[in-house]
């Protein structure tokens, strides 16, 4: 399924979300557990069913890409989402 625009949104909207995906672009590649850490210093302390939840909300929305190494599943941000969104409503130039 291609992710719209309004998946992204979605995802966009939620606080975890957000620093989930601060979390990514601090250190890209991070697993569950390192994720859930990362929250954990931000001051957030989802459940990591709560944090795995939001990560597919946003695997779903195009914002994380999902990759198996062994037993162990790493989350990777990409931007190309927000790229489209940055396309379809340009900031003017001033």
């Amino acid at each position: 399924m291609v992710p719209g625009v309004s998946d992204v949104y979605r995802a966009l909207a939620d606080p975890t979300r957000r620093a989930l995906l601060d979390a990514l672009t601090a250190t890209d590649g991070q697993t569950l557990f390192a994720l859930c850490g990362a929250l954990l210093e931000r001051g957030l302390s989802p459940t990591r069913q709560a944090v795995s939840q939001h990560l597919a909300v946003l695997e779903e929305a195009g914002l994380v890409r999902v990759r198996r190494e062994g037993r162990y599943k790493f989350h990777d941000l990409d931007t190309r989402p927000l790229r489209e969104i940055a396309r379809r409503w340009p900031v003017p130039e001033e």
